[in-house]
């Protein structure tokens, strides 16, 4: 590829320097915050905005429609970064992020909201790559940790603190300034990334992979709608999701085929040679399928069984997410000053495992602090976790490499996200409606269908023979699902094994080819290993 640089790429002097790495820094994390955030926020304030637009048949589009734009923008957006450079292109996901919200905020029907939410999904991609691609070009992998553990900390403060931020905004301001909210935050982002961000500007002459984007465009989507659809919308085995299996087959088998013949690929797939990097890559799969799976059933556990609130449905997960931010903290800052750190996959793969164990032994009589207990142990596995399968995946690729191996690792934990959804859920619902109908016959039927919607409240107006059915009904699908869970945890806690711990770029925080505050860390390319 024929690429002109700006300025030189290597060394603390690339460029202006930024008057500080921690502006640039805050940026960032306010950047993931409104990716993150906003799904949260969003899902407190879908019963009011059906109320207004109506249309509660398209409900679930309103969330699908997000999540499909980011998940096939995503490889895109780490490729368009590399190409062109990374500034340029993380402002413009920015903006168009915040376009979707200020539409989506004057949507008024069912079917623009939709549309706009694709919009926003699409921006919400370049955000979460942006941020891990900019980490990766301005800190050493050696340094890299301490601050990827920040981001870990605002990924999980999002998951805590969004149904009540959503909340409160609708009850006092409207359901439209739950939209509106993302457009004061993202503009100081912006402000600061502007100021403060000086990155090598690129100009590649290459031309982008328009077919290897379009298929890979199509393959996500169908893999996403067959885990959405699947078991809700349409059975598993009907004429429908039989059709987009085959074409998301069709299309990634074309895909893998065109990335080998490509100029300039969307995905390299060289990248996988890396031991590491193909390791990395399955384990944030499996930490998609377990976290989002978690954060589904344990809430609905906590209000059907154990009679919590919904109102503060956040903080029901408070012992997970705790102890996976301080996880995440403590085992960024032992990386970077020791640089070894596959010690951590180890213990995270083994933590989850028995956490999640722990969890599927929950039954209709498991208090409230044993549960925090089992959370807090799934919690400290996905703390060791979540961002050393960054660290490690960019520590094996080259710099040029940096965005779509970014990407990539997003990419996989979404997919397993929605994987872990999917199946975890069909599971769940299959064992809620077999004991349902064991103990309660047809008078559960309608408690059953409206296992989502129940709340304590409308739990304990239920006659008390139903009531203690659909209790044992969805404990016995938390075991299900959550067992599930705790086996597809032993594929992390075996593939950890087999990572290679390959020095980290960068020898600690005196080191003398540190680089400057702010400065891009792009002076050597990092170490990498053959398989």
């Amino acid at each position: 590829m024929a690429e002109k640089t700006e300025a030189a790429t290597g060394g603390a002097g690339a460029g202006k320097q930024p008057r500080s790495v921690r502006v640039v820094l805050l940026a960032l994390m306010i950047a993931m915050m409104l990716a993150m955030l906003d799904n949260m926020i969003i899902g407190t304030a879908m019963p009011t905005i059906v109320g207004e637009l109506g249309g509660l048949e398209h409900l679930s589009w309103v969330v699908t429609a997000y999540t499909l734009a980011t998940a096939a923008s995503t490889p895109l957006w780490g490729k368009l970064g590399d190409m062109y450079g990374r500034k340029g292109v993380f402002m413009t996901s920015i903006v168009i992020f915040l376009a979707g919200s200020a539409l989506s905020g004057m949507a008024q029907d069912m079917g623009q909201l939709i549309g706009f939410r694709a919009v926003q999904g699409l921006g919400a991609g370049g955000l979460m790559v942006g941020v891990m691609a900019i980490i990766g070009d301005l800190i050493p992998p050696r340094e890299r940790g301490k601050y990827q553990g920040m981001i870990a900390g605002v990924m999980a403060l999002s998951m805590i603190g969004g149904p009540l931020v959503g909340g409160t905004i609708t009850d006092h301001w409207g359901w439209r300034w739950s939209f509106y909210i993302n457009i004061p935050l993202g503009v100081i982002a912006l402000i600061a990334i502007s100021a403060v961000l000086h990155l090598p500007k690129k100009r590649s002459e290459a031309r982008i992979d328009y077919l290897g984007a379009a298929l890979l465009t199509i393959g996500i989507t169908a893999i996403v709608l067959v885990t959405t659809w699947g078991g809700t919308e349409y059975a598993w085995t009907s004429a429908r999701i039989m059709e987009l299996i085959g074409i998301g087959v069709a299309a990634l088998v074309g895909f893998v085929f065109w990335q080998t013949r490509a100029a300039e690929p969307i995905l390299p797939l060289h990248i996988f040679r890396s031991r590491n990097f193909t390791l990395m890559s399955v384990i944030g799969f499996i930490v998609g399928f377990v976290m989002f799976g978690a954060t589904l059933f344990l809430p609905l556990y906590q209000q059907s069984v154990q009679g919590a609130s919904a109102t503060n449905s956040g903080l029901l997960l408070l012992p997970m997410l705790g102890a996976m931010l301080v996880t995440s903290m403590v085992a960024g800052r032992v990386t970077t000053s020791t640089g070894r750190y596959k010690i951590f996959p180890v213990a995270g793969g083994a933590l989850m495992t028995v956490g999640l164990y722990l969890l599927s032994t929950m039954d209709t009589d498991t208090t409230r602090f044993t549960s925090g207990l089992y959370m807090a142990v799934v919690g400290l596995g996905m703390g060791c976790l979540m961002q050393i399968t960054m660290l490690v995946a960019q520590n094996s690729v080259e710099m040029k490499d940096m965005g779509v191996a970014s990407s990539s690792t997003t990419l996989f934990r979404t997919l397993g996200s929605s994987f872990g959804v999917a199946i975890m859920g069909a599971l769940f619902n299959n064992r809620v409606q077999d004991v349902m109908a064991e103990r309660a016959a047809g008078s559960g039927a309608k408690a059953t269908e409206q296992s989502a919607t129940l709340t304590a409240d409308a739990l304990n107006a239920l006659p008390a023979a139903i009531r203690d059915a659909y209790q044992h009904a969805v404990s016995a699908g938390t075991h299900t699902a959550f067992l599930l869970g705790s086996a597809v945890a032993v594929l992390a806690l075996v593939a950890s094994f087999f990572v290679k711990e390959v020095p980290l770029k960068g020898a600690g925080p005196k080191a003398a080819d540190a680089p400057a505050d702010g400065a891009p860390a792009t002076a050597k390319a990092p170490v990498t290993e053959a398989v």
